[in-house]
């Protein structure tokens, strides 16, 4: 059964940091890119951070480039998010999703990653 499981969010304040891990099984992690999105309340799901099958590339939104952090263990099946500083614009469901390659052109396009973790709420209060 294919599956993602986020964990880690959580209620911080301003200047906080988290770290969300996403576990996938049956099968969605081996040779995949992955990728991190979330949505904050009356807005659309929109991108975060990525990472190839081999960690050698990734991207981040400007808006959180050099706060976050994306890294992933292959031997685990895991991979992580790392928050820093973390804002008030910050605060949204947080969802890791996998993709069917393991590297992506359009990296940034939610449409190219076919599987889904429920999502982790992520409060960042100011």
């Amino acid at each position: 059964q294919v599956q993602l499981v986020e964990s880690g969010g959580g209620l911080v304040q301003a200047g906080g940091s988290l770290r969300l891990s996403c576990v996938a099984s049956g099968g969605v992690f081996s040779r995949r890119a992955m990728g991190w999105f979330r949505q904050a309340p009356g807005k659309e799901r929109e991108f975060v951070a990525s990472i190839s099958w081999a960690g050698d590339s990734s991207d981040y939104v400007d808006a959180v480039r050099g706060r976050f952090t994306i890294a992933r263990d292959n031997a685990k099946s895991t991979f992580s998010l790392q928050m820093n500083s973390l804002k008030s614009e910050d605060t949204a469901v947080y969802y890791c999703a996998t993709a069917p390659s393991a590297y992506l052109i359009r990296n940034r396009d939610k449409d190219q990653y076919n599987y889904w973790g429920q999502g982790t709420q992520v409060t960042v209060s100011s």
